[in-house]
């Protein structure tokens, strides 16, 4: 019935695997669990994790060649036997006990992809940390009617189930440099194949948080590889907010400008991200600016 997969590179999963294989033996239900390392170059997580295997139902392989995000989760899908899918990332867990079993009622029925949901721990994490609590606090552990205002956008790849019918329709492109929003994408695709994106209260605990230097050199990857959708013709601009601002300043013929504006105010922006209070709308303000004077 189901097969639980989760991508994974220099990252240790046996905790998480370990758990939901718990879970799953508990609902009796047909499962399997696969593990694809993406062709990981920490040998101390790729050792722990060959114990998966030792799991019934379960499997760890290593790809030979890293691959990126969007072919490893097509590779994963193409490796499993069942009808349902449901998609973990390696830095989750499980918030309940029945998490499996919560999936269980909505794997039937029309075309659908059910989502659900993430969340954030509560304290306060250190100095060099906060910026990428604030954001995914803010920005990301949503609640459910809240994620249905915008039932696509809300859709993380990091906690969802999916059928193979589904997913043989839509899925993640390959062809896109391996800068992020390959999620973004997938859920265009989704939204217009007209493919219901489900809501459910049935989160995971997002466990490895960035300090905000890395998150913020991440956060400038992923508005590259937005540009990248844009000039490709692959999203359309009003479907991701900054980059229908974007759009607007470049009709305006005012992206020379908010150019200058990003180099006169980046460093002091960067000072706020990385502090003890960093501010969303300046996130926002210098993904912005940073779009503007990508060339």
């Amino acid at each position: 019935m189901l097969s639980i997969l989760i991508p994974t590179y220099n990252y240790t999963v046996t905790a998480l695997v370990t758990e939901v294989h718990r879970q799953a033996v508990q609902t009796n239900i047909p499962f399997e669990i696969i593990v694809l390392d993406d062709a990981s170059t920490d040998k101390e997580s790729t050792g722990q994790n060959l114990t998966i295997n030792k799991l019934p139902h379960c499997r760890y392989e290593v790809l030979e060649v890293n691959s990126g995000r969007s072919k490893v989760r097509n590779l994963l899908a193409d490796k499993a036997k069942f009808d349902w899918l449901l998609f973990l990332d390696a830095d989750t867990m499980p918030v309940s006990g029945d998490f499996i079993q919560k999936y269980i009622p909505h794997l039937s029925g029309n075309e659908k992809v059910v989502y659900g949901g993430i969340k954030y721990q509560e304290e306060k994490p250190q100095k060099e940390k906060i910026l990428r609590w604030v954001y995914g606090n803010e920005r990301e552990a949503l609640s459910v009617a809240e994620r249905k205002k915008e039932p696509y956008l809300s859709l993380l790849t990091l906690n969802f189930a999916i059928s193979k019918q589904v997913f043989s329709k839509v899925r993640f492109n390959e062809n896109i440099p391996n800068l992020r929003h390959e999620d973004t994408l997938f859920s265009y695709e989704l939204s217009k194949e007209k493919i219901t994106v489900e809501h459910i209260a049935n989160v995971v605990l997002h466990l490895g948080l960035d300090n905000s230097r890395k998150f913020l050199i991440k956060s400038e990857e992923a508005v590259i590889g937005l540009k990248y959708l844009l000039d490709s013709n692959l999203l359309p601009p009003d479907y991701v907010k900054i980059s229908g601002i974007y759009k607007l300043i470049k009709q305006a013929g005012m992206t020379g400008l908010f150019r200058l504006l990003f180099e006169l105010t980046a460093k002091k922006f960067r000072k706020n991200l990385l502090g003890s209070k960093p501010s969303l709308f300046i996130f926002d303000l210098y993904r912005l600016g940073y779009l503007c004077s990508l060339k």
